[in-house]
């Protein structure tokens, strides 16, 4: 499949709304079908998995990264990465969003080295904010009362490691083998990483609550 349809398949996605509804009531095609038949040259195909799961992989890079910018660009290079590099998934490892994830993740750690010297946190659309409200449900009684900019805050300013364990598995809901495929390590790192994570956010709100007591 040339670049060339993939960026024309992206372009017609965002023509009209992601849609995960099955009008036909016919069976739903699987991730992994729809990604073998992008490989192979079908267009209709790639944009159908690109409505799909753009909006995922757009959040997952917002919220480790801060800024929409970034996000806009590394979704983007996600879809196209799976045309230049076909036959990377591999199903025994994990589900097409695990691998999705972890080419999105290689790219953010990227821009972040990219961009180290950019500080500054861009102001969020109110769409983008609404996303990170649905996140803090999520979190539950660890985050429970706090605003979600301090918890968007909170969460950025994890180290990296530490951050994707958070995004994945709280904000994301995804279980811990899942997790550890996008993360390219085993499950038992991503518990630890998680447990140790959700203890420094913790102590983060908490901090942010006694300086302003």
């Amino acid at each position: 499949m040339e670049l060339s349809i993939a960026k024309r398949g992206i372009r017609n996605s965002r023509r009209c709304e992601p849609s995960n509804d099955n009008m036909t009531g016919e069976p739903e095609i699987d991730d992994s079908d729809l990604l073998a038949r992008a490989v192979d040259g079908d267009e209709e195909s790639f944009t159908l998995l690109y409505r799909r799961r753009q909006g995922a992989v757009y959040r997952f890079a917002l919220q480790m990264s801060g800024r929409r910018s970034v996000a806009e660009e590394v979704t983007q290079e996600v879809f196209l990465a799976i045309v230049r590099e076909p036959g990377r998934f591999d199903a025994r490892r994990g589900p097409v969003l695990s691998y999705l994830y972890g080419i999105a993740r290689n790219h953010v750690l990227r821009c972040l080295e990219r961009d180290r010297p950019y500080v500054a946190i861009e102001e969020e659309q109110e769409s983008d904010m609404a996303r990170w409200a649905a996140a803090e449900d999520t979190l539950g009684d660890l985050t429970r009362g706090e605003t979600v900019e301090a918890l968007r805050r909170a969460v950025l300013a994890l180290p990296t490691a530490f951050r994707e364990a958070v995004v994945l598995c709280d904000l994301h809901e995804m279980s811990y083998a899942d997790a550890a495929t996008a993360m390219d390590c085993a499950v038992g790192t991503v518990r630890s990483r998680l447990h140790r994570a959700r203890a420094m956010l913790l102590e983060k709100l908490k901090a942010k609550k006694r300086a302003f007591a």
